[in-house]
């Protein structure tokens, strides 16, 4: 076997296109580094926001109703008299009757179960 060195190889200097190539390329990296820098603290500053700030506080509180575990709750909807039903729907605390009232007009009516009464009587007409 031959004794060989190691081959050293020496940076040779870029001819000056191609300098001037790698020069716009480290460029182009900075500034893009930036631009990905900057949108980040966007969305977290946007994210600190959004945590930070007081939440809404809606008008109109929907009661909760405790339901005990040893009995169904009882409650008692007084709807019109002939008042014919003809769609329910369920809502937190409250249940929307939707129906006909004997002269042929429509109605909604919605009744609060803690309450135990009806908090709402609509008259629905066509324009």
């Amino acid at each position: 076997m031959s004794n060989q060195k190691p081959v050293e190889q020496e940076d040779k200097p870029l001819d000056p296109v191609m300098e001037n190539v790698r020069r716009k390329m480290i460029k182009l990296q900075l500034v893009s580094a930036g631009v990905m820098v900057v949108m980040l603290m966007v969305v977290l500053s946007a994210i600190v926001y959004k945590l930070t700030r007081p939440g809404k506080v809606d008008t109109v509180q929907s009661a909760s109703v405790a339901v005990p575990s040893d009995a169904p709750l009882a409650a008692t909807a007084a709807l019109p008299a002939g008042f014919e039903v003809s769609d329910v729907a369920l809502s937190g605390g409250q249940i929307l009757f939707y129906g006909l009232v004997p002269g042929g007009e429509r109605k909604a009516i919605v009744f609060d179960i803690a309450a135990g009464r009806i908090v709402a009587d609509v008259s629905v007409k066509a324009n």
